[in-house]
C-alpha cells in the first residue's frame, strides 16, 4: 500500500503563492505601473499642457491673493475653494470649488481651474487629465463609481500582501537565489528574474502593499471607528484626526468681505518656511461665518496627518493652531506619507521610481513564468487547454498592451483637436479603446507572434512620441535641452529608454525557442528523455 506523503509548509506556500499572484495578477501589474508612473505625475501633467510655459517662483502669499480675488470672479456663490500653490514641480496654482448648485439627483459637483502665479488669470490649456489620470487609475481604476474601484483595489492589493508573504517562506535561500541568473535557461531564467526582482524591492514593495492598504484603511475596516465614535461631535473629531479638508459650516446670512488672504499665509510662512505653505481652503467666502485654513506642504514633513492654521476669514484673526493629532492617526498619517513619496526629493524619488518600476517587472515575470512552466507540462503543448490560452492573451493584454494603451494615451495629447468638447475624457477612451484592441490582437493571432509584435509595436509607440511632440508644439527634445527645460527633455529621454527595453523584449522573445519534453507513448527508448523544440506561431 503507497503511503500518500503530506505536503510540506513550502508547498503549501507555494500554490497560495501562485494562485494569489495569478488571480488578479493583470490587474496588479497595471496598478503597479500606473502607480509608479505617479512619483512624476506634476511632470507628466506639465508636458501634457505644453502652452503652459516656465514660471520664476512667486511669494505664495502674493499668488494666493492674486488667485483669492479671481476666485470671488470665477467662482461666485460657492460655499468652498481650495487653492494648491506652485511648486518648482508645478508651474500653476491649481484651484477647485464647489459649484453653488448641486447636479442632478442632489450629487455634489465641483469646478477646477489653473491659474497663472504671476497675474492670478486662468491659464488657457488644453482639456487633460494629465497625469493625474494615472494616478487615480492605479487605485480606484475608471468607468465605475469610485467606492467600487477603492474595494477592488484593496482586495488586489491583500491579494499581494499574500504574495509576498508566501513568497518569502516558499523561498527557503531567498537572498542566494538573488545573486543566482541563468541566462537563456527558459522557466528557470523566469524564475530567477522573478527572484531577482523580488529580493531587489523587498523592503519597498512589503512597504508599498501595506502602506496602500492603510490609506484606505476606514473604507475597508469601519467597525472599529463605528464602535469607539457615535455621536456626530465624536465622528468630528475622528475626521479631525485624519484629515484637513473642511466642510463649510452654515453660513450666518451676513454679507462680509473677506480679509486679505496674503497676511495669513505671511504668518504661516513665518512658522513654517518661506516655501512651506502648500495649500490654503476658504468656507463660506463673503459671509462673516468664513473660515481660512493655511496647510503646510506635502514634500515639508514626512507625514500626511493634518496641520493647519485656521483663521477668521473676516477679521483675519488665528483662530486655532492645528498641528498635532493622536498616536494612531500619526502612525497612518506617516504610512500614509511613506506610500505617496511626496516628501522626497529628485533622488529620492528616482529611487522609489526604479524600485516599482522593478515591482511591476515582478509581477510581469511571475504571470509569464505561470504560462511557461505550465505549457511544459501540457499533454499537448500545440494544442493547449482553453484557461491556458485564456491566461496567455490576458497575459500579453496586460503587459505589452498596457505598454501602447499608455502611449497612446499621450499620443492622443497631442493630436486630438485642442479645442475638443471633452477632451480629457476623449484622451482617457483612447486609452481603453487602444488596451481593449490590443486584447483582440492577442486573441486572433498566435500567443508567440502576438509578444513579437505588440512588443514591437509598444517600442514604435514610445519612440516616435517625442516626434509627435516635436511636430505638434514649439518645444521639441532639441529646443528643451538648449533652454535647459529638463522635464521636456528628461521626458524623451526617459521614453527613449523604455522604448529601447520594449525592444530587448522583443528581440528576447523573437529568439526564445521553448523547450518541452515529448510525452512517453511507447517504449523506453523512443523518445523519452529528449526533448524537442517547440516554434509556435513561428
Amino acid at each position: 500500500m503507497t503511503t500518500v506523503k503530506p505536503r510540506g509548509i513550502r508547498q503549501t506556500m507555494s500554490d497560495l503563492h501562485t494562485w494569489s499572484g495569478l488571480l488578479v495578477g493583470w490587474l496588479l501589474y497595471a496598478m503597479f505601473l500606473t502607480g509608479t508612473v505617479s512619483y512624476f505625475k506634476e511632470e507628466l501633467s506639465d508636458w501634457m499642457r505644453p502652452e503652459v510655459v516656465q514660471q520664476a517662483q512667486t511669494d505664495a502669499g502674493e499668488v494666493a491673493q492674486r488667485v483669492a480675488d479671481h476666485l470671488g470672479q470665477v467662482a461666485a456663490g460657492t460655499t468652498q475653494w481650495s487653492v494648491t500653490m506652485p511648486t518648482v514641480r508645478s508651474n500653476t496654482a491649481s484651484a477647485f470649488w464647489r459649484m453653488p448648485q448641486a447636479a442632478p439627483g442632489g450629487r455634489r459637483t465641483f469646478g477646477s481651474a489653473n491659474f497663472n502665479p504671476a497675474t492670478g488669470e486662468e491659464v488657457k490649456a488644453r482639456d487633460t487629465l494629465g497625469g493625474e489620470f494615472f494616478y487615480r487609475f492605479h487605485f480606484q481604476f475608471y468607468y465605475m463609481p469610485v467606492l467600487w474601484g477603492r474595494w477592488l483595489a484593496g482586495f488586489c492589493a491583500m491579494f499581494m500582501l499574500v504574495a509576498i508573504v508566501s513568497g518569502v517562506i516558499t523561498h527557503k535561500k531567498i537572498f542566494v537565489d538573488f545573486f543566482t541568473f541563468r541566462w537563456g535557461k527558459g522557466q528557470r531564467s523566469w524564475l530567477d528574474a522573478h527572484n531577482a526582482l523580488s529580493v531587489f524591492g523587498l523592503p519597498f514593495h512589503a512597504m508599498i502593499t501595506y502602506t496602500g492598504l492603510v490609506t484606505l484603511m476606514a473604507l475597508y475596516m469601519p467597525w472599529g471607528d463605528q464602535a469607539a465614535y457615535k455621536s456626530p461631535a465624536q465622528r468630528q473629531e475622528l475626521t479631525m484626526q485624519v484629515s484637513a479638508f473642511l466642510q463649510p459650516g452654515k453660513a450666518a446670512g451676513v454679507a462680509a468681505p473677506l480679509a486679505p488672504v496674503d497676511a495669513m499665509v505671511r504668518e504661516a510662512q513665518a512658522r513654517w518656511g518661506k516655501d512651506q505653505v502648500g495649500r490654503v481652503t476658504v468656507t463660506n467666502p463673503g459671509d462673516s461665518s468664513a473660515r481660512v485654513a493655511v496647510t503646510p506642504a506635502d514634500g515639508a514633513r514626512v507625514s500626511m496627518s493634518p496641520q493647519y492654521l485656521l483663521f477668521d476669514g473676516v477679521s483675519g484673526k488665528l483662530i486655532e493652531v492645528h498641528d498635532q493629532v493622536g498616536g494612531a492617526a500619526e502612525t497612518r498619517g506617516v504610512m500614509y506619507a511613506l506610500h505617496l513619496g511626496r516628501f522626497s526629493d529628485l533622488q529620492l524619488r528616482w529611487l522609489y521610481f526604479i524600485v516599482s518600476l522593478a515591482g511591476t517587472a515582478m509581477v510581469g515575470t511571475g504571470l509569464v513564468m505561470w504560462t511557461v512552466k505550465r505549457r511544459q507540462q501540457l499533454p499537448d503543448p500545440m494544442k493547449p487547454y482553453f484557461g491556458f490560452r485564456l491566461v496567455e492573451r490576458l497575459n500579453i493584454a496586460a503587459i505589452a498592451g498596457l505598454s501602447i494603451a499608455m502611449a497612446a494615451y499621450l499620443w492622443s495629447n497631442r493630436l486630438l483637436p485642442v479645442d475638443m468638447s471633452a477632451r480629457g475624457a476623449a484622451e482617457v477612451n483612447v486609452f481603453f479603446g487602444v488596451w481593449a484592441a490590443t486584447l483582440l490582437y492577442a486573441l486572433a493571432r498566435p500567443a508567440r507572434r502576438a509578444w513579437i509584435e505588440l512588443l514591437w509595436l509598444a517600442a514604435a509607440v514610445l519612440a516616435l512620441l517625442p516626434v509627435v511632440n516635436a511636430m505638434t508644439t514649439a518645444r521639441p527634445f532639441w529646443h528643451s535641452v538648449a533652454v535647459g527645460d529638463w522635464v521636456y527633455a528628461g521626458f524623451d529621454l526617459m521614453v527613449w529608454a523604455l522604448a529601447l527595453l520594449h525592444v530587448a523584449l522583443a528581440l528576447k522573445t523573437q529568439r526564445y525557442k521553448p523547450r518541452v519534453k515529448v510525452a512517453r507513448k511507447t517504449a523506453a527508448g523512443q523518445a523519452a528523455g529528449k526533448t524537442a523544440t517547440l516554434r509556435e506561431g513561428a
